[in-house]
Order: C-alpha cells, then sequence, then structure tokens
C-alpha cells in the first residue's frame, strides 16, 4: 500500500521531484489571516507576490480564499470561489510554469479549480472529514491530495485536543485514511500532520519532535506549515509578524525529521534552510561520532 520510494508528485503531467526538500510558497486570497502582512489586495500586489515567489525559489505555489485560523468565519463555496478565480486566472494564463495548488476542503472548489484553471495539486485541511465527496473527487481528477490531520473544523478545533498518544492518534487517522484513498485509486498523498490545528501549543512541539516516527509506518512524503503560527508567536511572546526567526527554527527541525514540503510565508529563508540542511546531511552523529555518509571515514 505505502511506497517509501514515492519521491516523485505528478503535477499536470510534469514530474517534480521530492528527492531533496522543496518549497510551497502562500498566496493568500482572504481578506481575514491571522498574519496580516500576506494579505494579498488586487492584481499588482498579486504579481508582485507571484514574482517573489519564482524570484526566492519556490516549487509550488499553494492558494487558499477561507481562513482557517481559529474561530474564522464560515464562507460559501461560493465566496470562496470568487475570491479564488482573479489570482488562479492570472496563474494560469501569465505563470503557467509555476504549479499551483489550492487549498480547500470543498469537493466542488477543487473539481472546479482543477477542471477551470488545470490546478496541479490539492490541499485539505480536514483530510475528507469536511466534505463526503471529496476523496473520490480527487480519484477522478487523479491530482496529488495533501491528506492533512485535524479535528472538528477551523471554528470548533481550538477545543478538540484530548489525545491517548498524540502521534499515535494522528497515525491511526492517517492510515485508515491513506488506505481509503489507496482504494480509490489515489497515486499521490502527502501528510501534512496539522501543526496549530486541534493541538495546543505544548503538543505542537511533542508532534514536531516525535514527527519522523510518522514515516516508520506511512513513508509518504512529510508536508510541514508551522509558517509564523502561533507555536511560534505565543512561546516567543511576539506577534506573527516577528516569527521569522522562530519560523526558520522550526524548519531546520522539521527537515531533520523528514519533511519534504514547507508550505511557508517567505520562501527565501526557507530556501536558505533547506541548502543549510543539506550542508549537513551527509554527516551523522551517532554515538559521539560523525559519520561520513559517502565514506568509511570517521572522526572523534
Amino acid at each position: 500500500m505505502y511506497r517509501p520510494d514515492h519521491l516523485t508528485l505528478n503535477l499536470s503531467g510534469k514530474l517534480l521531484s521530492l528527492e531533496r526538500p522543496i518549497v510551497m510558497g502562500i498566496i493568500n486570497v482572504t481578506p481575514d489571516s491571522f498574519y496580516s502582512t500576506s494579505r494579498i489586495a488586487g492584481e499588482s500586489e498579486l504579481r508582485e507576490r507571484i514574482d517573489t515567489l519564482l524570484r526566492e525559489g519556490a516549487s509550488i505555489a499553494d492558494v487558499g480564499a477561507y481562513s482557517s485560523r481559529p474561530g474564522a468565519e464560515d464562507v460559501s463555496s461560493q465566496e470562496e470561489m470568487r475570491r479564488l478565480a482573479p489570482t488562479l486566472q492570472i496563474l494560469r494564463d501569465e505563470y503557467p510554469e509555476l504549479p499551483v495548488s489550492v487549498d480547500t476542503f470543498r469537493a466542488e472548489v477543487a473539481r472546479w479549480a482543477v477542471q477551470e484553471y488545470g490546478v496541479a495539486m490539492i490541499n485539505d485541511i480536514s483530510g475528507g472529514a469536511l466534505d463526503p465527496e471529496m476523496y473520490t473527487t480527487i480519484a477522478e481528477l487523479q491530482v496529488p491530495y495533501v491528506l492533512m490531520h485535524m479535528r472538528g473544523t477551523p471554528q470548533t478545533m481550538g477545543g478538540q485536543t484530548d489525545y491517548r498518544d498524540l502521534v499515535l492518534d494522528i497515525l491511526d487517522y492517517f492510515i485508515e485514511r491513506v488506505g481509503q484513498l489507496t482504494e480509490l485509486g489515489v497515486h499521490d498523498v502527502i501528510l501534512d500532520p496539522g501543526f496549530g490545528f486541534s493541538k495546543t501549543l505544548e503538543q505542537n512541539y511533542e508532534l514536531l519532535a516525535r514527527m519522523s516516527d510518522l514515516q516508520t509506518v506511512l513513508p509518504l512524503p512529510l508536508l510541514v506549515g508551522v509558517s509564523r503560527k502561533s507555536m511560534v508567536y505565543r512561546l516567543l511572546g511576539v506577534t506573527p509578524e516577528e516569527a521569522l526567526n522562530g519560523t526558520s527554527i522550526l524548519h531546520a527541525f522539521a527537515l531533520e525529521r523528514g519533511a519534504k514540503i514547507l508550505r511557508v510565508h517567505d520562501v527565501a529563508p526557507a530556501v536558505e534552510a533547506i541548502r543549510i540542511y543539506e550542508a549537513m546531511h551527509p554527516y551523522e552523529l551517532k554515538d559521539g561520532a560523525i559519520h561520513y555518509a559517502h565514506t568509511n571515514k570517521s572522526k572523534l
């Protein structure tokens, strides 16, 4: 069922390698995102944002029109599509080289985005729980699917943080859903542990510390989204606007624990984190000694 060698994504017929970690840059077209600086208003700001993603090295753009911050206002699928349409049209017509993901939990929106605008991936914060048609829709569309862990809805998730064992419960959640997707013929599944969703501040850090355990059982690509989230700014007593340094530190830990995709507001710092991680990658510290991955040498 699971493929540990599955290191490519089929994005509208183009294969994207995950042999090395990549960056997914956020394009936020919601008016009420928790990180106010990320909100985009107007076509000139949008083009500037897309140009920045490309210049700084993003491999995928993730477009969202429904705020998932705790307590966010619900909006209709029609309003979600209305917000998405201008951005998706510009991306399709003017930036065809940049693969696009849409952040939605609605099958109707997913189908519309793929069929009307050639969107290459669907990023579902609910893991299929908020729309029973999502899995069959993804199977019909045959696009990569980001399966995220969350309990409840963005409006209720803050009160659903009671776990027997945090990581084992998340594994059970993923195993059941990956099995359903596989039976339906979905080929490219990416796992998102859901930092900040249905988890306390302390649980977010426990999850990050134990994240590599997920791939012991489910060797599928891991997407990590911690960019400027409350697990950074609440811990440090700062604002989201001041949380970049903490975000970069978390990215380093996530890469060490197997992250293949970093979903970020700030592309350049994430690309730098990957470059630094890769410079360290050939060396492993075991029993107090540095072991060289490509040689038999070791140094005390």
